[in-house]
């Protein structure tokens, strides 16, 4: 009985949990390229350079996709079990709520033992490419288009003007071509008709140009005794080099240093290297720097053995020692010193500062990967239980819910994360902040879905009010009695 059962609550969460995590991701995806639109349109992208691009960004959005697809669709199984009495069935055999979540438990164990196997393994190589792509993508220029009446100068060396271009976009009217190949010395050809097309490779741009002129200087560019040509033609072809809209191929190991590039054993090897680094930037630069210029300085090493020396009767500071004529001089020399040494200071503390938020940067990513695999483990407590109170099938209520409470959690994790970088929180604090806080909410409802909690009916709260209702109705009628 027990095999079918667990049979019966995994093939009811299956389907959902399929169907919710593909949408999810579908609109996560969508989020990215609403935001990099301006970078991707008009870069002439071919189908194969979009699809790349869209399957590294559906790798990195995996992580943040599955705890809402496990949130949405354990609240939608159990909603859907509930609703058709089938949960009412089962707890009347005595089968406990726990027993009859048992199966998803492990489902839910083994998502997040996935979700972290993909954050680990996956994600920092997708995260490589895709920014090595995105890169080379946003430096790319505008994919060649030339229109009517206006200059195009996005090829190098030359500005061209169309007057007007027929409808098939062959054929071409009332051309000029400036070209532009020394500092002070243009050519320029005009030509009244012509063709204009793109070689077969899609490299080079051709100008079958009919009827025109072409009028060039020679000499050097210095000089004033240079040479004008003009020669007229009735066909002359032009071809322009298109090599610089191609998109650059910048290798994935440019970006292999950063924190979202590296695994977990990557990011303790990077960690205890910066840590390292930032320990001994203190003491080693601080020695260099400001302590060996000063007396004091060289005697932290020896103990501070040597005695200061005694003053003589009445005097009690150091400046009363030196002489009228020299104490400006000497005074500008310590201020000099002292300007020094605080610009050393800033220096320092810059660099410590630097060090310690790319530490707080790795720490933040060695903890996210953990946290949010562990997050699906947590929301489907949220979401079992909260099934089977709410009874509720379908994307109303349960999506309605869903999102409520994904809201909390991504909001959590997001104010928590800024609060690690701004120095407020740990990174352990911060990163797993919203596990620590929805935990107990989730062993909460689990405990009111086993005790079969009416948190979402509304006579139940309907006969709170009414119980508080007629215990105040006889304390106000008494207040109106006496004040009478």
């Amino acid at each position: 009985m027990f095999k079918k059962l667990d049979k019966l609550i995994l093939k009811a969460f299956v389907g959902p949990f399929i169907a919710t995590f593909f949408i999810t991701l579908f609109v996560l995806v969508m989020q990215f390229f609403w935001k990099y639109i301006d970078d991707l349109v008009g870069k002439g992208l071919d189908l194969t350079s979009i699809l790349k691009l869209t399957s590294y960004v559906t790798a990195t959005a995996i992580p943040l996709a599955l705890p809402l697809a496990i949130l949405i669709s354990s609240i939608m199984t159990f909603g859907n079990l509930g609703e058709s009495f089938e949960l009412v069935a089962i707890k009347s055999a005595g089968i406990s709520l726990l027993r009859f979540m048992r199966p998803l438990v492990m489902v839910a164990i083994l998502i997040s033992v996935i979700a972290f196997l993909i954050s680990n393994y996956v994600i920092p190589v997708a995260n490589m490419k895709f920014t090595a792509m995105l890169y080379d993508i946003r430096v790319a220029k505008p994919a060649f288009d030339i229109k009517e009446g206006i200059f195009y100068d996005k090829i190098p060396g030359y500005a061209i003007k169309v007057g007007k271009k027929d409808q098939d976009g062959i054929g071409i009217h009332k051309i000029i071509i400036y070209e532009n190949q020394y500092a002070l010395q243009d050519n320029m050809i005009i030509a009244e008709d012509g063709t204009m097309k793109l070689s077969e490779d899609k490299k080079f741009l051709e100008f079958d140009l009919q009827r025109g002129w072409r009028y060039q200087e020679k000499g050097a560019y210095n000089s004033a005794s240079t040479e004008y040509y003009r020669l007229g033609f009735q066909n002359y072809k032009k071809v322009f080099d298109l090599s610089s809209f191609d998109v650059l191929k910048t290798p994935d190991s440019l970006f292999k240093g950063s924190y979202r590039m590296l695994n977990i054993k990557q990011l303790n090897k990077v960690t205890d290297s910066v840590q390292k680094a930032a320990d001994t930037l203190i003491g080693k630069r601080m020695d260099q720097e400001v302590t060996s210029y000063f007396y004091f300085g060289k005697q932290f090493k020896k103990g501070w053995t040597i005695q200061p020396p005694k003053f003589k009767k009445g005097i009690k500071i150091y400046q009363q020692l030196l002489p009228d004529s020299g104490k400006n001089v000497i005074f500008t020399k310590a201020a000099d010193k002292i300007q020094l040494m605080k610009s050393a200071l800033d220096l320092i503390t810059l660099d410590y500062g630097t060090k310690k938020q790319d530490l707080i940067l790795y720490d933040i990513e060695w903890h996210k990967k953990f946290a949010l695999s562990f997050a699906c483990f947590v929301l489907f407590l949220i979401g079992a239980p909260l099934g089977s109170i709410i009874r509720k099938g379908g994307l109303g209520m349960p999506l309605v819910i869903a999102v409520i409470f994904f809201l909390i959690f991504h909001l959590m994790n997001m104010f928590g994360e800024k609060f690690v970088t701004q120095d407020i929180m740990t990174p352990f604090a911060g990163i797993w902040l919203p596990s620590y806080v929805l935990m107990p909410v989730g062993i909460f409802l689990v405990y009111k879905a086993m005790n079969d909690s009416q948190l979402f009916n509304n006579e139940f709260y309907f006969n709170i009010i009414k119980k508080i209702g007629r215990f105040i109705k006889p304390i106000l009628k008494k207040k109106t009695e006496l004040s009478a």
